[in-house]
């Protein structure tokens, strides 16, 4: 038998005026054919796909895999090339016994507010309504029908951070096997309570969110059931389909599939107030920075490159510029700043007015007098899996520059979510050196900065990521939606 591996995954923030282009993609990951073997020995889910395949004694046939780091609403040209470029590998790939897809699930193109739907959609009629799709989704899909309809079966990460992709990449592998073999007969539903969970109530291992985990394990367990998964949403979609969900599979039962998503969907519900997020602002962080001991992380949530955010905000850098609690550490994108950087060499003391040029909205550019510490590429690797699957990255031209006042400045020429310390450690800086690190994300960087900090904190920064979604312009969303409209009522259908 012979199964295609397609992926197409980006995180569209449409709050961000910037758009993202093929360019994004050209950047990151965009693989056609047996390229896309060069992610197998990643800790994404297209390794698993390959070696869940591998395992169930199946051929791989790679097709097609795009990435772009998350940012703006993906341009129609762009969107529309990616899936000229996927539908013609499609047709190379010859006869085929299935499908494993890695969409996203909160992909918004300026022809598609349901890119994910879209693409989906085209690629089964271009298949038939015979052949099984099974796939992954992101925790933070804004799941769609169109999503749930085009696919025998999708099944999402467990954990935020992402660090079990590839299990669920074999997961998938296993039940699409299974549905070839005769075994099973995959049958999903969807349940959609209007909730928006607060990106700050996001992190699995803990409350709010462990205990529907747990709710959730014991649902799986259940006789006849293949897969569940919750969908926490990403807010910073603002399309029809934003909020969480609960998707889950059954062998050959859709009345089960609806009966259990209900189930879930009215146990997310009754917990509602929990996904509130309890706001920590500037002042208030840095209070607790001059009592706690360190290093400890200060979580910069409105300026969360994960999130799509463009990495230059400088308010944190200029609250601890100004406060002086220590040896502290900010990265920022800036590549007119790094330029500046290495004219003057390493050693070099050279003014910088760094960060806060790409908006208004993430604080003015810092302005001092910086030592040139160090200039280098900004190429890493890390082992470890950590929250979004892969081991090499290139953050381009680095500078690392520091000021009298003792804040380090990591200056890059691309963004950089900090998914690794290695960003740090492969380029020479000791994280336990610092009693305050920023970190641009929200959840994401916990798997690499908890075992160096003693304390993480999350700072309700402004941003196009803030987690005060109060503040953002929604116009397409569900009304009314919890907590928008605190006053909402739901029973499912």
């Amino acid at each position: 038998m012979r199964v295609g591996i397609v992926a197409l995954l980006q995180e569209s923030n449409t709050f961000l005026h910037a758009p993202t282009t093929l360019e994004h993609f050209r950047q990151d990951v965009l693989l056609r054919g047996d390229e896309v073997r060069r992610l197998e020995n990643s800790h994404h889910e297209i390794a698993g796909f390959f070696s869940g395949l591998k395992r169930e004694g199946i051929d791989a046939v790679p097709i097609f895999a795009a990435r772009a780091m998350p940012f703006g609403v993906i341009t129609a040209e762009a969107f529309s090339t990616l899936l000229s470029l996927l539908f013609a590998e499609v047709e190379r790939a010859g006869p085929l016994d299935g499908l494993l897809v890695a969409p996203h699930g909160a992909t918004v193109s300026a022809a598609f507010p349901d890119a994910d739907g879209a693409w989906l959609t085209q690629l089964r009629q271009r298949v038939g309504p015979q052949l099984p799709i099974v796939g992954t989704l992101d925790p933070h899909a804004n799941l769609s029908p169109a999503m749930v309809a085009a696919c025998q079966a999708l099944t999402a990460y467990r954990t935020n951070p992402h660090l079990d992709q590839k299990a669920r990449g074999e997961e998938a592998a296993t039940l699409l096997a299974r549905t070839l073999r005769g075994e099973i007969q995959p049958t999903q539903a969807g349940c959609f309570p209007p909730l928006a969970i607060n990106i700050e109530c996001q992190r699995t291992a803990e409350p709010p969110c462990l205990p529907l985990y747990e709710y959730v394990a014991g649902v799986r367990a259940r006789p006849g059931v293949l897969a569940v998964s919750v969908l926490l949403g990403f807010p910073y979609a603002d399309v029809a389909e934003m909020g969480s969900s609960i998707l889950v599979v059954t062998d050959d039962d859709r009345g089960l599939a609806q009966q259990y998503a209900n189930e879930i969907g009215v146990e997310m519900w009754r917990r509602r107030e929990d996904f509130v997020g309890r706001l920590l602002s500037i002042d208030d962080a840095l209070a607790q920075v001059a009592t706690l001991p360190g290093p400890l992380c200060l979580l910069d949530m409105g300026d969360n490159v994960g999130g799509g955010s463009p990495g230059d905000g400088t308010l944190l850098a200029h609250a601890l510029h100004q406060h002086q609690p220590g040896p502290a550490f900010v990265c920022l994108c800036d590549p007119e700043a790094v330029r500046q950087a290495e004219q003057a060499g390493v050693g070099a003391t050279v003014p910088l007015r760094v960060g806060g040029k790409s908006d208004d909205r993430h604080g003015p550019p810092l302005e001092a007098t910086f030592t040139v510490l160090d200039i280098r590429d900004g190429l890493f690797e890390e082992p470890q899996p950590r929250h979004g699957g892969f081991r090499h990255f290139d953050q381009g031209r680095t500078a690392v520059v520091r000021t009298a006042t003792r804040l380090t400045l990591m200056l890059t020429s691309r963004r950089m979510v900090p998914f690794s310390l290695c960003q740090l450690t492969g380029l020479g800086v000791d994280p336990t050196a610092f009693h305050v690190l920023v970190a641009k994300g929200v959840q994401a960087p916990v798997a690499a900065y908890e075992p160096i900090c003693k304390h993480l904190l999350r700072v309700n920064t402004p941003g196009v990521t803030t987690a005060d979604l109060t503040q953002l312009p929604f116009h397409q969303r569900r009304r009314p939606m919890f907590p928008f409209e605190r006053e909402t009522t739901w029973a499912p259908a």
